[in-house]
This record gives structure tokens, sequence and C-alpha cells, in this order.
């Protein structure tokens, strides 16, 4: 008895949308009135949430988990967009157009999912006008990220795309001033990925950072040791004939 309701007790703690960026607005009862309302799902990492062009329309909410964001080219090659956390939602331009999705969305990890119809998403934005405006800004801020890649893919290299993409993942070491690190480090193929180039090209990259001793790699951490060095890089190198 204990057991069982210790399990529903920790079922009730996970299936909530409190904290949801999107319903930081929410007073709690309405918050409770959209968890009502919400289908709930669990699934394993590996598993496929969305699919491209599918005729999904319901908007997700991710309580537990990471979900990877993507698209693929005709030839095949991933095209990384997002990681969405818990806290983020995803599947409000479907929602929004009634078109079909425009990316496939993966399990990362086990997660933990609500969704809600799209007919309850447009209810819940009408009725709320401060959870559409965060919406909006969500939106805004997707278009500027675009923006921003294709700038990179019309400017820049493969070779400098790549450098871009650590540069964006580095932190400042805990442990050495003046040191900077990425950890966990993506595995190649996810930062050929967000760089939109081959996993063969990101091999390179890290092989002639570690070379000229700009980088080391150390298991899954990166340390940037000459960080001056890999902006330079990133600014004036060009990619060798061949990258793409």
């Amino acid at each position: 008895m204990r057991s069982g309701a210790s399990s529903a007790e920790a079922n009730r703690v996970e299936q909530t949308l409190v904290g949801n960026r999107m319903l930081e607005p929410l007073d709690r009862a309405a918050i409770a009135k959209l968890e009502s309302q919400a289908t709930w799902r669990h699934a394993h990492a590996g598993e496929p949430i969305l699919s491209r062009d599918s005729d999904s329309r319901d908007v997700f909410f991710v309580v537990r988990g990471r979900l990877r964001i993507v698209n693929f080219s005709p030839s095949g090659r991933e095209v990384a967009y997002a990681v969405a956390v818990p806290g983020d939602f995803f599947g409000e331009m479907a929602a929004i157009d009634g078109l079909p999705r425009s990316a496939t969305v993966v399990a990362l990890d086990d997660c933990c999912l609500a969704q809600i119809t799209p007919q309850v998403f447009r209810e819940l934005v009408e009725t709320h006008p401060k959870v559409g405006l965060l919406v909006m800004e969500r939106l805004v801020r997707m278009v500027r990220t675009c923006d921003d890649r294709i700038m990179d893919l019309a400017t820049l290299s493969a070779y400098q795309r790549v450098y871009s993409e650590i540069l964006k993942l580095m932190k400042a070491d805990p442990v050495r001033p003046d040191s900077w690190l990425v950890y966990p480090l993506p595995t190649q193929a996810q930062i050929a990925a967000q760089a939109s180039t081959t996993r063969e090209t990101v091999a390179r990259v890290l092989s002639h950072l570690s070379a000229d001793g700009i980088a080391e790699r150390k298991s899954k951490t990166l340390y940037v040791r000459q960080v001056d060095r890999l902006r330079q890089l990133c600014e004036k190198m060009p990619s060798p004939k061949g990258d793409c």
C-alpha cells in the first residue's frame, strides 16, 4: 500500500506544468486546468516523438528529459535546430498555421511530456494574452537564429562554422582561471549537425586544433587553451578544398 501511494505521489509530482516557460503568466488554478486537459506521455531515449511532414498539430511541454529537434537534407545529412530541455515547449508552429511539421523530434533521454491539442492551445493564447506574447517572443528568437545560420552558411567556410560552434559551446573552467572548456563535448556527428557540415570535417578541425596547441581533448572534455587564436581562426581561416 505504501509503495503504491509513493508511486502515485511521484507520478503527481512529475506530471505538472508548473515551471514551464510558456505558462509563467498563469496562476496555479489555470495551470491545473491545463494539466487536466493535457495528454501525458513517457518516451524512452532514442524514441521519435514527431516526424517532419506529419499531420500532428499538438503542442508539447517538456517536463523531464531532453529532446533533439532536427531536420534532414535530401542526401540524409542531419541539420540540428535545438535541444529542448525541461521547461521548454515545441510544436506551436503547426498549431498556429495548421501546416505539416517542419522538423523531427527525437528523445535524447527518457522523457516525460505533456501535449495539448491545437484547440486547447488557441484557447490558452486567446484567454491569456501574456502567454501569447511569450510564444511570439520565442518565434522571434527562432527567426533571428535562422537569420544567423543563413549568414554563417553564406559567409563562413565549413571549418569556420565548426570553430564558431566550439566558441558558442565554451564555458569558463570552474577550476582554472582564464581557462575555457566544452563539457560534455558533443559527438562529432552532433557538432557537424549544428555546423551544417560533415563528421569528417569536424574530426579534421579537432585534430588541427590539437596539433596547433589551441585545444586539447581529454575524454568528454575539450579544453580550449588559446581562445584568441580560436577566434582569429573563426574570422580568417578559409576552408581547404573539398570541405563542405
